[in-house]
């Protein structure tokens, strides 16, 4: 019974994101089937997702996105690699160590920024 109980903390413990907007979601302490969704928008927008990928015939795993959503990615991966390419030159031009680390703190904001799509 121990192990169960060890279990069901360390899963409590890990951080859950929403599947269809990657929010943090809360930890309700509730027993049961655990969340997927922050809200009934991102629980609609995934049904209806799945609906059009099934009536499109597109393998389960597809992304779809919209063009909106695709030139935002698109811009956010520009400012990745500019993030990445300033902490490069800085390195090169022999700049100081904190400034070193602040860039490097910059590109680590844009990588997570990057990390969701919605």
């Amino acid at each position: 019974m121990e192990l169960v109980t060890e279990a069901v903390a360390a899963r409590r413990e890990e951080a859950r994101h929403c599947a269809w907007c990657g929010r943090r979601l809360p930890d309700s302490g509730r027993i049961g089937r655990p969340r997927r969704y922050c809200a009934q928008p991102c629980r609609q927008r995934a049904y209806e997702r799945r609906a059009a990928v099934q009536r499109g015939g597109l393998p389960e795993d597809a992304v779809v996105l919209s063009a909106g959503e695709l030139a935002d990615l698109q811009d956010r991966l520009f400012q990745l690699r500019c993030a990445a390419e300033d902490v490069a030159t800085a390195a090169e031009d022999g700049a100081a160590r904190a400034e070193l680390r602040r860039l490097a703190g910059e590109l680590v904001d844009t990588a997570r920024g990057l990390e969701r799509l919605r």
